[in-house]
């Protein structure tokens, strides 16, 4: 078994995890590889280095150590390529972690195979401008359109197959699908979904309306996305959390499913209801 891990080293909470890993899985057989990046940090006989851009190609799983967002981005890459993704909790929430860290043992079972692969729809979003698509991302969780630089609310259009399906004047609208269901969209008020759902979930942020409701639409569904903001403020458009992108009036930004599913490693028995009851319910309790 050959595991690729991506973390950031530089975090000692992080390089502890990463050290307490090693130890397990020392003696097993598996081949190890961090990024060469961190080869004056961590060293070792047990792992080897490889250029970050080789590590998802050269193993079996790719292993995500950090929080939410280390494991989300670990896992899109991943996925491109049809490989599983092991998260391991080293942040705050780890909703989408396999493991934390008092269960490290279980990555023995790992390297044994004996684990099963929670598989997630991802949605794409194409900005497209003058006809002609400029940029395309993969998301996990969801895109985000919303007001720039000034606290003014944006005017956004919602087309779903030629016809319109929602015009709300707010601070943007989240386009999540059901694994971000409990993330952004949660936050705003949206609805939680079931993964193993094959939709996406329309949820504004602070609507200038008394009645305001979310929108689930098939994700067999195209959506079209138009923004219209004051002369002197732009609206952005920002995929899974990464670095936001400007669009204008004349920019329209495709919702559709992605052809690519991230493949969660699952070892223990819960369920997505059990873990939304640990990690969210009871910890805000």
């Amino acid at each position: 078994m050959i595991f690729s891990v991506f973390t950031n080293l530089n975090d000692k909470n992080c390089e502890a995890v990463a050290r307490e890993m090693l130890a397990v899985l020392d003696g097993t057989g598996c081949k190890i590889y961090f990024s060469d990046e961190y080869s004056d940090i961590i060293s070792g006989a047990s792992f080897d280095f490889l250029p970050e851009s080789s590590l998802i190609e050269k193993c079996d799983i790719a292993v995500a150590i950090g929080g939410d967002g280390t494991t989300m981005k670990t896992a899109k890459h991943a996925a491109i390529l049809g490989k599983p993704t092991l998260g391991i909790n080293a942040g705050r929430l780890g909703f989408l972690s396999c493991i934390e860290r008092n269960e490290l043992m279980l990555l023995k079972d790992v390297a044994a195979g004996n684990y099963s692969l929670d598989e997630r729809m991802m949605l794409k979003a194409e900005i497209c401008e003058n006809g002609k698509t400029v940029k395309t991302f993969h998301c996990l969780n969801d895109a985000v359109l919303s007001r720039g630089d000034f606290a003014r609310l944006i005017d956004i259009k919602i087309t779903c197959e030629g016809r319109e399906l929602w015009s709300v004047r707010a601070d943007g609208v989240i386009i999540s699908t059901p694994t971000g269901s409990t993330a952004y969209n949660l936050a705003a008020g949206g609805p939680v979904l079931s993964p193993d759902m094959r939709c996406f979930v329309v949820t504004s942020i602070c609507p200038h309306s008394l009645m305001d409701r979310s929108i689930v639409v098939n994700s067999d569904s195209v959506l079209e996305v138009m923004a219209v903001s004051d002369v002197s403020n732009n609206a952005i458009i920002t995929c899974d959390g990464e670095e936001p992108v400007v669009i204008t009036a004349e920019t329209g930004v495709s919702i559709s499913l992605s052809p690519y599913s991230a493949r969660l490693i699952k070892i223990k028995p819960d369920n997505f209801y059990e873990v939304m009851k640990k990690k969210i319910i009871e910890r805000r309790a």
